[in-house]
């Protein structure tokens, strides 16, 4: 399989476009077993449900400035910030759409990565360069360009489920350089122990979500933290009431003491449910990629679309992974699931002939 790796600017015609736009959900068909979207369960929590359900009643009112006010200062104080320093968002992928706004020069983007961020930047017409990692893929700030005065990376890192260190993120900081770090699965991690959520960095945005932990993917939700003069440079010229009623409500509800404790006991489960599905798929014979931090592994097999066919007719969804910058066909993601989803895998990976 040959990959590029290192630094390198792709024009935009030699970009598939095609692949930069899936998304796990395109892998799984309804019915099917969910390995391909990341999602943390199929339905919000029942407390979160009747939170939600209780405000059904005032959807007949515009969301107010109170409930705005009310989901930022929550925000705020889950992460030890001050409410100016947080812009919410209709969904992680809005706060990728509004990266434009910030007018880079020339944005580099770490690979292999979640592709929303460089396809947005691409559809603004802004230079992109590619810092494709090669295994272990690890952060090295001598691979971005000194002329990038914008970088965008994941923490933990979709697919690889690398947690790259807060102090290697920072040493990506140049004078007139601004770091958005993707933490959309930050808070499935045991502790969050390399966020920088709660760091004031002038030049550091951070983009949370609610979708992963909450399962709150069709309510779109999410929000950004950073310094107040960034944060209203890409507020500028939304639309008025960017979130409704429900979303404030969600946002509000998850970052509520008990709500992140809840979070934080799911990231310990999912810990030891992730050490399993190593174990289990490496006795399998199949190259898991580790150290692993993250929600969900990503796999390396002798011939991965073959493999997705298999399970697929098996009633199995995996996320096909070579739509991701730096990958290859053969290369699969897989949600962290429990045992009695994972013995179904692995009967048929087994059974695939893997």
């Amino acid at each position: 399989m040959s990959r590029h790796v290192g630094c390198f600017l792709v024009p935009d015609e030699q970009v598939d476009h095609a692949k930069l736009r899936h998304h796990g959900d395109v892998d799984a068909r309804p019915g099917m077993l969910d390995f391909a979207v990341n999602v943390q369960g199929s339905a919000p929590p029942d407390w979160l449900r009747n939170r939600l359900a209780a405000r059904l009643d005032d959807l007949g009112r515009y969301p107010s400035a109170a409930a705005e006010s009310a989901a930022r200062t929550a925000v705020a104080a889950r992460h030890g910030r001050a409410a100016e320093e947080v812009l919410l968002l209709a969904g992680a992928a809005e706060g990728f759409a509004l990266l434009p706004r910030l007018a880079p020069r020339l944005a580099a983007v770490l690979h292999p990565s979640f592709t929303e961020p460089e396809l947005a930047l691409r559809a603004a017409d802004i230079p992109v360069a590619r810092v494709v990692l090669e295994p272990p893929y690890t952060l090295d700030p001598a691979l971005v360009p000194a002329a990038a005065d914008l970088v965008v990376l994941g923490n933990p890192t979709n697919p690889t489920s690398v947690l790259h260190l807060a102090d290697t993120i920072r040493a990506l900081r140049r004078p007139g350089r601004i770091i958005v770090v993707d933490e959309a699965f930050a808070d499935a991690v045991r502790g969050e122990p390399q966020s920088l959520a709660a760091a004031a960095d002038p030049d550091i945005l951070v983009l949370r979500s609610l979708t992963k932990t909450w399962a709150l993917a069709g309510l779109r939700c999410g929000y950004l933290l950073g310094a107040p003069d960034l944060l209203a440079r890409l507020n500028h010229g939304r639309a008025h009431w960017p979130l409704g009623t429900l979303q404030l409500e969600a946002i509000i509800a998850t970052a509520e003491p008990n709500a992140v404790a809840a979070a934080q006991q799911r990231a310990r489960t999912i810990a030891v449910e992730r050490d399993s599905m190593v174990e289990r798929l490496t006795a399998l014979g199949v190259h898991v990629h580790t150290p692993a931090d993250a929600p969900f592994l990503l796999l390396r097999v002798s011939d991965g679309e073959l493999l997705r066919k298999h399970l697929a007719d098996r009633g199995i969804a995996v996320r096909r992974a070579d739509t991701f910058p730096g990958l290859g066909p053969d290369y699969i993601r897989v949600a962290v699931r429990g045992a009695a989803e994972v013995d179904r895998l692995v009967a048929g990976i087994r059974a695939a002939g893997v």
